[in-house]
């Protein structure tokens, strides 16, 4: 079984259309919901005079996604917008990759970095994660946390570990590995 799939899109349009951008965009979700495992799908503008939509849309595994990709059903509404709705920038994400990719402006029209191979994700995340849980573990153990139930001290330790682990220990790491990981 595959994980989910989101795919993230920024397309670019005339602000003047906005109202038919929307409705664009409705008749698109609609469909999709009619497609098995599609999860939901939304959309951002940085502000209300923007040219740039980001959109977003997510299923369950590859197999959907491909299914929704391919109907007629998809083609037809593409081609409704066609001349009005231009496309910038796609990407699919499944999983955490995202923590590996080099920060890439959403205006870009280049590609988006390709995401590192999972098992050297899994090296990097682990070369983080061992240290970090040993040290927190440690110290644990020297505190009054050290005589609490397993479940409120586990809970206590990961509260502790996942905001460090996600805001410092990987993104550091990943600069430090990225002539690895990329490669």
């Amino acid at each position: 079984m595959s994980a989910p799939v989101t795919v993230s899109v920024t397309r670019h349009v005339d602000p003047s259309h906005t109202t038919q951008m929307l409705a664009w965009m409705q008749a698109g979700t609609s469909m999709a919901e009619k497609f098995d495992g599609f999860l939901g799908s939304g959309w951002v503008r940085p502000s209300a005079d923007s040219a740039d939509w980001h959109m977003l849309y997510r299923f369950a595994d590859a197999d959907s996604l491909a299914a929704w990709e391919a109907s007629p059903q998809r083609a037809w509404w593409l081609e409704a917008a066609q001349g009005s709705v231009e496309e910038k920038r796609r990407e699919r994400r499944t999983g955490i990759e995202g923590w590996f990719d080099e920060p890439a402006s959403v205006e870009s029209l280049s590609a988006a970095p390709t995401a590192p191979p999972r098992w050297k994700q899994m090296i990097v995340i682990f070369m983080g994660f061992f240290p970090l849980s040993l040290a927190v573990n440690v110290a644990v153990a020297h505190t009054a946390l050290a005589d609490w139930p397993l479940v409120l001290r586990v809970f206590t330790t990961i509260l502790v570990m996942t905001p460090l682990m996600t805001y410092l220990v990987l993104p550091w790491l990943t600069r430090r590995m990225s002539w690895w990981l990329h490669r």
